[in-house]
């Protein structure tokens, strides 16, 4: 057994992240780019480091190969202590039966001795695809007060918008007595954030139960916690306030880019001693041609930016032409705008190319019909020809192309 960790936390970075669309189609959701100069799973994994929490297992499962090459030894985010650090746990042949993650309660019973090994007084699970900073031993210390045998953190959202999250519904002194899945007539606006503390003995209990059930979607929040709190058991919520944004669909994603580009927003995130870490190659610092115009928008390392850029986040390595303009948008490593192409309100994938005169994405003001706006998406490594007009809301896929 391995020196005793108070804490292990357990990262779910294996969901296939359907919604966005070609972005994730050959890589994990945890692994997509964020923010210029980041990806998204940096931001539990730094928030990790930065609670003092030196055990941390990611379970990975879609799409795995960039996610674990990102993360590699964990030296980036200072986890690659000898007797704890960072590990990659994929799904494995047993003896008895060989199986996938069946649900987010499964791959943590299916890591059980990984989580033995450090014989934990409690265990934090995490989800990869929220960009927020968090102090996770604040969280744990509230667990300890309250005796609770399990903590979940909730952010308050705007009761109108209430219905599109799982509420959680508590008394006074924050005990849970409901869960409640997308109400139509929520009770409160206590989102759950999809971040629990258990007490270890409590969860192995509650995991191996559940696994003995076959009807069971091996869910923490279907199956798990409403057992948890059937049976009478300690649970509480733990109020966040901070930005917090769930990632998981192309809208998202892009507006929790253009926040990024709120300055009130980034001092939140980064601009303080607990900043956020990334595994970031050494290139050239950007260019920035005396004829370009940039205006509000980040430029990464490495970029040559020829043409204009106004509220847009470009990532490391990226080309933009004279002549080329670039608005509302996030532009991911490597990607290229050639000259006199336009792209407005859209994302562009890893080392896509945008053609000569190409236009991409449009305006929602300069739109007739306004339900048919949204984000336009150009897919990693798509190559897009001269002249060529991609409507708002289209997605570009490189595999379709080459067909």
């Amino acid at each position: 057994m391995l020196p005793k960790q108070e804490v292990v936390a357990m990262l779910l970075a294996g969901g296939q992240g359907s919604r966005l669309g070609v972005l994730t189609k050959n890589q994990a959701k945890p692994a997509v780019p964020f923010g210029g100069k980041y990806r998204i799973i940096d931001f539990p994994l730094s928030n990790c480091v930065n609670s003092g929490i030196e055990a941390v297992g990611v379970l990975t499962q879609y799409q795995p190969l960039e996610l674990n090459e990102y993360i590699g030894s964990g030296q980036p985010w200072d986890l690659d202590s000898m007797h704890a650090g960072v590990h990659v746990l994929p799904p494995y042949q047993k003896n008895k039966r060989s199986d996938w993650y069946k649900g987010t309660a499964n791959a943590i019973f299916q890591n059980m001795r990984f989580i033995e090994r450090y014989n934990p007084d409690y265990v934090v699970v995490l989800s990869g695809d929220h960009i927020y900073k968090m102090d996770y031993s604040k969280m744990i210390s509230y667990h300890k007060e309250k005796e609770a045998d399990c903590t979940i953190a909730v952010y308050e959202v705007p009761m109108a918008e209430a219905s599109r999250f799982g509420i959680l519904n508590t008394n006074e002194d924050g005990t849970i007595y409901e869960f409640d899945e997308k109400p139509k007539v929520p009770k409160s606006n206590l989102a759950s954030m999809g971040i629990y503390v258990f007490s270890w003995q409590k969860l192995k209990k509650y995991l191996t139960e559940d696994d003995k059930m076959p009807k069971s979607q091996h869910d923490f929040g279907k199956n798990v916690l409403p057992a948890m709190l059937n049976d009478g058991e300690k649970m509480f919520a733990y109020r966040f306030s901070g930005y917090w944004k769930d990632v998981g669909t192309i809208d998202s994603l892009w507006e929790s880019n253009m926040d990024w580009l709120d300055k009130n927003v980034t001092s939140d995130l980064i601009q303080d001693a607990n900043k956020i870490y990334s595994r970031s190659e050494v290139l050239p610092p950007h260019y920035i041609s005396a004829s370009a115009s940039v205006q509000n928008s980040i430029i990464a390392e490495g970029c040559n930016v020829y043409g204009k850029v106004d509220f847009s986040v470009v990532s490391s390595g990226v080309y933009i032409a004279a002549g080329a303009v670039v608005a509302d948008s996030i532009i991911m490593p490597g990607a290229v705008i050639e000259e006199n192409a336009r792209v407005q309100y859209a994302i562009i994938g890893e080392n896509a190319v945008v053609g000569k005169n190409a236009v991409v994405g449009k305006r929602p003001e300069d739109m007739e019909d306004k339900d048919n706006w949204g984000v336009a998406v150009v897919g990693p490594n798509y190559r897009l020809a001269p002249e060529t007009v991609v409507a708002p809301k289209a997605m570009l896929d490189a595999d379709e192309e080459e067909e």
